[in-house]
């Protein structure tokens, strides 16, 4: 799947080229090295959309509940990719599940946040330990799922599962990493995961924040640090 996506993605900058500038340039972006990563990006959509073609990969997803295992064998793509993927689905007309992505490594750092589905992401800083994400780890390779419950009341339906990349050579560590991904509670029934649940029963959901700094929660067992909007009073 790697070489594949690496092939799709050098066929951006062969053929697609003057398209990709020609966006840049109607986005009125001045900084050159915005423009380097703009140009990045959108190579690498063009990518993901040569591998799995937006109505084909729409009708699949559907007709499967979303299965994303079942679909990266469908389009030859990796479990990340076909995530990635899912959370572009926002054709007018054509609108798949909004999704919401986030990757972690085992450190807690997030190195990719994706919301196409009004999740609350943290711009700086971590995420909420009581979030199932960095429960992957014990689990490898393994999907996990979870009802999570926003300070807000907003409830959110969210599958997590590691992710690796091998490294070439004896002796060189491998790169793993944790992928979250989910969608608002009302989208729950179109997802296999979701499958002997019961979506609308908030007993079970876990009570999360966007990070401990952030967060207004007084009775987490887990809080790392005191939230910035009140005052710690020692005993």
């Amino acid at each position: 799947p790697g070489r594949s996506f690496q092939l799709a993605y050098q066929l951006a900058y062969f053929e697609q080229m003057a398209n990709i500038d020609d966006i840049i340039v109607a986005s009125g972006i001045e900084s050159e090295e915005t423009r380097t990563l703009a140009r990045i990006s959108l190579a690498n959509y063009f990518a993901a959309a040569v591998l799995m073609p937006y109505e084909a990969f729409l009708r699949t997803a559907e007709v499967n509940q979303y299965d994303i295992t079942l679909l990266g064998r469908r389009f030859g793509t990796s479990f990340e990719q076909v995530c990635h993927r899912l959370t572009t689905l926002a054709r007018p007309g054509a609108r798949g599940i909004p999704f919401f992505l986030m990757r972690v490594d085992n450190a807690g750092n997030v190195s990719k946040r994706f919301s196409n589905g009004g999740f609350h992401f943290a711009r700086f800083g971590g995420t909420c330990p009581r979030w199932h994400v960095h429960d992957a780890f014990r689990i490898p390779g393994k999907i996990s799922t979870q009802i999570v419950q926003m300070e807000d009341a907003t409830r959110y339906f969210s599958i997590a599962r590691t992710v690796s990349r091998d490294n070439s050579g004896f002796g060189v560590p491998d790169n793993q990493f944790a992928i979250a991904m989910g969608c608002e509670i009302k989208h729950a029934d179109k997802l296999i995961y979701a499958r002997g649940m019961s979506p609308e029963n908030e007993a079970n959901d876990t009570p999360i924040g966007v990070n401990c700094r952030l967060c207004e929660r007084r009775d987490c067992n887990q809080r790392a640090t005191p939230s910035v909007n009140r005052s710690l009073h020692m005993n």
